[in-house]
């Protein structure tokens, strides 16, 4: 397994964006350019990256293909076709993002969600734009949410067997799954469970933590890794069983100072577990 996440100096060209990634101890990282960058500069940096054994983990399609909206719906199409375009270029692990939402807020909660014409326009879209890119060496993955499908293990199979292309896997996030106390509490048999369930499909995972508020009602909070209630210790574990190159990313930190904080605490539990990064 590798670890990554971002990095906070201005690089502008492979060598400036190694050196970044390796002050940070990552050997794993985000697209280091955007669909937009011409082929020689893409390249020049897989290149790099193969060189120092580095890679490229997630290509972020940030979007919401299933939205209400018909204007928004095809410009967020438009841009999952193009972002996994740009993973199949950069050979990366995957093209990330959401399935979406049936409301304003992109990335949030909608009676609709959940419902089963919801699974059906996922499963729908997903196909379109795989089936438009026909990648051979990356995926297209969606990001578990509490709130959207995949909101499960068992949901995120379902989704695997409706949408039926080898090219759809499995992006974990279990902290995005943390959304009730009795998954709060057991944190460590809920990841074993999607481990069963999907771990063969996962190219790529997210490294958060999340803290349950003693106030009512159930209130649940986003926090660095180490300060919240996620067993790590089960999850770095049943990570470490998969392809050695699949990707775990920090993300939604403020500052490199927290960045490094984070990665000191999951290395430290790696080691606990007796288990380690690439």
């Amino acid at each position: 397994m590798r670890l990554g996440g971002p990095i906070f100096n201005q690089y502008k060209d492979p060598a400036t964006w190694l050196a970044g990634l390796k002050e940070a101890g990552f050997t794993a990282a985000y697209a280091p350019v955007g669909p937009d960058a011409d082929d020689a500069t893409a390249q020049a940096y897989v290149a790099a990256a193969a060189k120092a054994g580095i890679v490229i983990a997630e290509v972020g399609a940030w979007s919401n293909p299933i939205s209400p909206n018909n204007d928004e719906r095809r410009t967020a199409i438009d841009k999952c076709v193009r972002c996994l375009a740009h993973a199949e270029r950069l050979g990366a692990r995957c093209c990330v993002n959401i399935a979406g939402a049936r409301g304003t807020q992109w990335d949030g909660p909608h009676p609709d969600n959940l419902t089963d014409a919801t699974f059906d326009l996922i499963v729908e879209t997903t196909r379109h734009i795989i089936d438009a890119v026909k990648p051979r060496r990356t995926f297209y993955t969606l990001e578990t949410m509490p709130w959207v499908f995949p909101d499960s293990a068992d949901s995120y199979a379902r989704l695997l067997k409706a949408i039926d292309r080898p090219a759809f896997a499995v992006h974990f996030d279990p902290v995005n799954l943390i959304n009730c106390p009795s998954r709060y509490f057991r944190t460590g048999e809920f990841i074993r469970d999607c481990f069963a369930k999907l771990g063969p499909r996962i190219k790529s995972c997210h490294a958060k933590d999340i803290a349950l508020a003693g106030k009512l009602t159930v209130h649940l909070d986003e926090v660095r890794p180490g300060l919240g209630g996620l067993d790590y210790g089960v999850f770095l574990t049943e990570l470490s069983k998969l392809d050695p190159d699949t990707t775990l990313i920090i993300e939604h930190l403020p500052n490199a100072e927290e960045y490094a904080a984070a990665a000191k605490h999951i290395r430290q539990i790696a080691t606990e577990k007796g288990v380690s990064f690439r």
